[in-house]
């Protein structure tokens, strides 16, 4: 059976910043007949609620920074990364919430130190460690749509 890493928000869990879900009705539809494995690093790392984060160019590279207070949120978060696709090695797709500085894939907005808007297209900290390990990546929007189109990924659901 195939296996979906899918951001937990997406499945109707309560673990955005504001305490409120994502749920995707059209994308779980898409992926019935498939094993889905949920994750949040932030929810995890952070509780829910929370402060906001963005990504951030930094002289070190890209860093998730803390809206409220400035400081560096991305060990937590790519530990937790690290620790899931370690746990979870025969992940064969990875579908991130859109515009999350760790689970979009390419629609995370990236930015300079005095925030001015870098790209709209960038890649969040849990998204990348999918990317680095070889394993196909989409966020969550363009998922469905690719698969409204019948384009299929590899996955072929």
């Amino acid at each position: 059976m195939k296996k979906v890493a899918i951001s937990a928000c997406l499945l109707g869990n309560r673990c955005r910043y504001d305490g409120r879900e994502n749920y995707n009705a059209k994308l779980l539809e898409k992926l019935k007949g498939v094993e889905i494995v949920a994750f949040c690093p932030e929810d995890f790392a952070f509780g829910t609620p929370r402060p906001t984060m963005d990504l951030i160019e930094t002289e070190q590279g890209i860093k998730a920074l803390s809206n409220l207070t400035g400081a560096d949120l991305s060990p937590p978060v790519e530990a937790y990364a690290d620790a899931f696709f370690d746990t979870h090695p025969d992940i064969d797709l990875f579908i991130g919430k859109d515009r999350s500085p760790s689970c979009g894939v390419r629609s995370a907005k990236l930015y300079d130190r005095e925030k001015n808007l870098l790209s709209a297209e960038a890649t969040g900290l849990m998204a990348t460690k999918a990317v680095e390990a070889g394993i196909e990546a989409w966020d969550a929007e363009a998922f469905v749509e690719n698969s409204q189109s019948n384009r299929t990924s590899r996955l072929d659901v």
